[in-house]
């Protein structure tokens, strides 16, 4: 893969983003050989569409790729990176007037762009190269591309090779890079440790389910992040359809987000104290496997009707955040693929997520845009508090009726955050379903870049 910009070079071809209003002006500059080379091939800057422009020699003098206009940006995040796969091979140097976000994410576009998974098949890398553009914090965008790129790679490896213990390989990895440290609750382990529900979930697989707690720094204001980590997810006995199990290999998607995020952080040396914890574990069928109706006790001594066997994630999170809330961190994040229902609210592009701090909340919303990491937030309703109490027990796992669904599982982990003030939690889809331009179909990370833009100003880094 191909996420660092190129060394700057004398023969480096300038590489000219023009939108629909300047393509005019620009061609008005260039030579007449030029000039009419541009207009008759008919390039008229639409977004993305790139063109060569020949020089005396026969050989390239410069290219052309096209900005659009502004309706065009808005239906379209790193329109400008299209073109980096249709540029022929060498290095180039952006001529543009961007400046501010608007320069980071066409940069950040070309960087993600190279992106390619090819651990089961030999994927080609786009052969044009981009020296870092005046104006941008190189490092700072290829640390962002490489937490990307982990958070892609985690999510896009099957279940056959990415189950609890791959899982707490990649983020032992990622603590050896950097220094970190890494604790594991195995198996029988979680029971004396007293994470009931992340073993009931994963008991049922031969593959044993796993507490990993990753930990960085050691001054700063404290930060954790949980990200779910359901490695497979049949649905248990509540079994899925054939149709609904074929992107279960994502269940990891916030397991895989957070670690991502932690990357970035930690590669951008941030002052402050991360903590990682991923519950994770495989929701398998088996003769011990959690049943409905089951009731079982949480860490946080919750009782929880188990109403689905398929409402699996909230029950790992819940152990998870119950143990890093007795830390009171100065914020909590958790991330997770974990309802139907937020698909159905806001489809695949956004990232909904809810606060119990309206500064947090702005923050996030605020680094949105620049960040280009749409995010959409959602409310912790509290009318909805009474359908996910049961009676029989605490709370239930899957009230019935099929409404809400994205807002009551968010409640739900809520129960388990009471003394932490500022909690966010990310209901994300961590998949992208048709190539798009720096997004290959596949893993996507998804509310990782907005947070990390947003955390200055929450933290006062």
């Amino acid at each position: 893969m191909t996420l660092t910009f190129a060394a700057p070079q004398d023969d480096s071809l300038p590489l000219h983003l023009v939108d629909k209003a300047g393509l005019a002006a620009l061609v008005e500059r260039l030579d007449p050989a030029q000039r009419k080379w541009v207009e008759s091939s008919g390039f008229d800057a639409e977004l993305g569409i790139a063109l060569m422009v020949p020089g005396h020699d026969g050989g390239h003098a410069l290219a052309l790729v096209g900005h659009g206009d502004a309706a065009a940006r808005a239906r379209q995040r790193f329109g400008f990176a299209k073109a980096r796969a249709v540029l022929p091979e060498g290095t180039y140097h952006l001529v543009s007037g961007l400046q501010g976000p608007d320069l980071e994410e066409a940069a950040l576009g070309w960087l993600l762009a190279g992106y390619r998974f090819g651990r089961y098949k030999v994927a080609s890398a786009p052969k044009a190269r981009m020296v870092a553009p005046a104006g941008v914090d190189a490092a700072r965008l290829e640390a962002i591309a490489a937490g990307e790129a982990l958070t892609r790679d985690l999510i896009n490896t099957p279940a056959s090779d990415m189950g609890p213990d791959e899982l707490e390989a990649a983020a032992r990895a990622l603590a050896d890079d950097f220094g970190a440290h890494l604790a594991v609750t195995a198996g029988e382990e979680l029971l004396t440790a007293n994470f009931p529900m992340i073993h009931a979930v994963g008991r049922a697989s031969p593959r044993a389910p796993l507490l990993i707690d990753l930990s960085w720094g050691d001054s700063g204001p404290r930060l954790t992040l949980v990200g779910k980590g359901v490695c497979f997810d049949t649905g248990g006995l509540n079994l899925k359809p054939g149709s609904s199990m074929g992107l279960m290999k994502k269940d990891m998607g916030g397991a895989a987000t957070v670690l991502g995020l932690a990357r970035m952080i930690m590669a951008l040396g941030l002052r402050l104290q991360l903590r990682v914890l991923i519950p994770a574990v495989e929701n398998a069928v088996a003769g011990n496997a959690f049943r409905p109706g089951d009731i079982l006790t949480s860490r946080k001594n919750l009782t929880v009707e188990i109403n689905n066997t398929d409402a699996e994630g909230r029950l790992v999170l819940a152990d998870a955040l119950a143990f890093a809330d007795e830390e009171r961190p100065d914020l909590l994040v958790s991330m997770a693929t974990l309802t139907g229902a937020a698909r159905v609210a806001v489809g695949p592009d956004l990232a909904p997520f809810y606060a119990t701090d309206g500064a947090v909340a702005d923050a996030l919303r605020a680094a949105s845009g620049p960040a280009a990491d749409p995010l959409w937030e959602m409310p912790f309703w509290e009318p909805y508090e009474a359908m996910i109490e049961p009676g029989i027990a605490d709370l239930d796992n899957a009230p019935s009726g099929g409404m809400a669904g994205s807002i009551t599982a968010a409640l739900f982990l809520r129960r388990f955050v009471t003394q932490t003030p500022a909690y966010v939690h990310f209901d994300i889809y961590g998949w992208q379903q048709a190539d798009a331009p720096a997004r290959p179909k596949g893993g996507v990370g998804q509310g990782a870049r907005a947070l990390l833009a947003a955390l200055p100003g929450v933290l006062g880094l």
